[in-house]
Parts: structure tokens; sequence; C-alpha cells
């Protein structure tokens, strides 16, 4: 096995096609946070990412996207953003974890939604975690008809809610592809108050991950679509969501919606509207990404595995970085899994962030106009 190491924006038309072709092979890897077109985004904004090209006899056969820091650890690309990692490759191929850190040149390589298929990783996992999805089965009779099959016991009250908007604000409609910018820049400032309001950690007022975002929405490829879509009532946005699709996958991941209609439920709606319409366009598959949340539950058909750990070869920072992250990692997953513990957690967040928006009197605008 040889391996060599490109800057995202070095790989050649050659490279691009043989990382499609093994995303083809293997349902596993479908996924759009797995396609070059998502470490391509994420290298135009982080200096230390970089993919590991694996050949075999004189194949492309494996490509591992990741970001390296200047001491040598290393983390899947766009952690923290990406719902699903793994070493893309061609059926049959493996390889030695310690020889391809070697070739990184890391220490550690950390991963927190690997695909558990990845049998050399499995020795390094911390922990396997549920990742709901949805199976796809388009409809013949439209949108309700859908509903009512897919969801029986969400149906009824779902038509309800969506003919009493459509009554109070304006007839409802829904676009799945929607291609006005200042609808995706709408969806980051109430995603951004969403975050603030709730407590956590508002990844919009990051510009590099806004500038990622706007960029995602406009690559339109076959492996990797950003696609925003918006529900409207009359000719006010409702609830919007933008996701990455390939050919057959659409990650649900960011989803938010105007606070001031939250009793109608229009997330739910969104989540609904978005499978039924991406399932008339081809996409089979619906992530809902990792974690606890009621709306999944309801919504899940059943559930993936994903991975959590670190990959390591003796160096002493490697001990370090493992002394220092696992902890942090153990709490965490120890709250999340635990619902007397996460719902104390939860209304914690909801004060502090509560606190911090009556301080400044309203929450800073952060995102682009």
């Amino acid at each position: 096995m040889d391996i060599t190491i490109h800057r995202p924006e070095e790989l050649t038309e050659t490279h691009l096609g043989a990382w499609h072709r093994a995303m083809d092979e293997s349902p596993e890897y479908a996924n759009p946070f797995l396609a070059p077109e998502f470490a391509l985004g994420i290298g135009r904004h982080r200096g230390g990412a970089r993919v590991a090209v694996l050949h075999e006899a004189g194949q492309l056969v494996g490509f591992l996207p990741y970001e390296r820091t200047a001491l040598g650890t290393g983390r899947a690309i766009g952690l923290g953003l990406s719902d699903c990692q793994a070493l893309v490759h061609r059926p049959g191929v493996s390889w030695d974890v310690r020889e391809l850190l070697r070739a990184c040149g890391l220490s550690v390589f950390e991963f927190d939604h690997l695909v558990a298929e990845q049998r050399p990783f499995a020795g390094h996992m911390t922990g396997l975690f549920a990742s709901p999805v949805i199976d796809v089965k388009p409809g013949d009779g439209g949108y309700a008809q859908w509903l009512r099959g897919a969801y029986p016991g969400l149906a009824r009250t779902t038509l309800k809610k969506e003919r009493r908007i459509g009554r109070d604000v304006g007839e409802v409609r829904f676009v799945f592809d929607e291609r006005d910018p200042r609808m995706l820049r709408r969806l980051m400032r109430w995603k951004s108050a969403q975050y603030r309001r709730t407590g956590r950690m508002d990844r919009f007022a990051r510009p590099w991950i806004v500038d990622l975002t706007e960029y995602l929405f406009r690559v339109r490829e076959e492996h990797f679509t950003g696609v925003l879509s918006v529900l409207y009532a009359g000719d006010r946005p409702v609830a919007a969501h933008f996701g990455p699709r390939s050919s057959t996958v659409l990650a649900a991941w960011f989803t938010a919606y105007d606070p001031d209609l939250h009793y109608y439920s229009p997330g739910l709606m969104m989540h609904l509207r978005t499978t039924e319409a991406a399932g008339r366009h081809g996409v089979t598959l619906v992530d809902l990404g990792r974690g606890d949340k009621e709306y999944k539950d309801w919504l899940k058909t059943r559930e993936l595995r994903v991975g959590e750990g670190f990959a390591t070869r003796p160096h002493p920072v490697a001990a370090a970085h493992r002394l220092w992250r696992r902890p942090v990692r153990g709490l965490r997953n120890t709250v999340l899994a635990h619902p007397r513990l996460r719902a104390p957690a939860d209304r914690l967040l909801r004060t502090a962030g509560t606190l911090r928006t009556s301080r400044h009197g309203r929450p800073e605008r952060r995102t682009a106009p």
C-alpha cells in the first residue's frame, strides 16, 4: 500500500473520479459528507486540510480527508460539522492504521461520526452511537397522501396545523431547491438566534462557517449538491433547511424556523415536507445525524451506527491529547445518554441563553445581512 498526501485543491480529475467511483461502489459511502466536494469546501477555509490517497497495484483505491494541526494531531475533516466520516475506499481494501497515521504525519486521529464498517479503526473506537435515518419511499398521490401512509400518527395533527397556518398567515407552499441566497442568509440568522436562545455555541458567529455554507450552497454536482428548502405561508418564509445531498442521500444539517410562528410546529412541517420532496427527486435515504431528539424518534425508520474515538500511534503528543479530550467527550456522552441528566442540562443552557439575550437587549446579528 502506497500513501500520498495532498491538499484538497491539489486533487486532479483522476483523483476525483476514483473517489466518486468508490462512493458509488459501497452504499455506506454514499453520504454527501464523504464526497470530495465537502473536503474541497473545508480546504478553502482550513489551512490544515489534507487528503491521504491510498494506492494499490498502481490503482487509486482509498481517500481519507482530515485536518492536521502544527503539533501533528489530526481529526476527521469538518469535525463538529460533518455528520459522517470515513476512509472512502473500494470494496476489499484494508489498511494498517499506524502506517496510515505515519504517512499522514499524525500522532492521533480523532473522529466522532465514523462509519461503523471501518474495521481497521474498530479497535480505536471508544463508543458506538445511533444515527437515525429515514428510508424514503416516494408516494404517487402527493404530499398529504404520502404523509398519511408514511406517518399516520403525525398526519392528522400536521395537516391540521398546515391548514391553520394557511388560514392565519397565507397559503402554504414548499420549495425543495430554493436558489435565492437571501433565504439562506435568513436561515442562518434564524439558526444563529436559536443557538444563542438555547445556550448552544453559535456556529454562524464564525465567519468561516458562514462562508463555507454559502460556498456549499453554490455547489451543483452529482455526488454533492447544496440543497436549500423553504416552507412559505403566502410570501412569508416560515421555516427552512439547508443540507448537502448526493445522488441518493440527503443529510439533514441546518433547520430553523420563524420563532414567532412556533405554535404551528414549522420545524416538524419542514422535515416532513423535505423528506417527501427528496423522494420525488431521487433520494432514497435521509440521514438525520447522530443525536437524541424527539422529532428524530418520530421520523426515523431505522438507525445506523457511527463510531467515536481516537486512532493513535506511540507518541507523547498522542498520549497528552487522549488525556485531555477523552474525559471531555466522556462527560458529554454521559449527559446526553441519560434523560435525567440531559433535561436539567438543557434547561441550564436555555436559561443561560435567555440571560445572555436579556443582558444585551436582543441577539446580535453576526451573519451576512
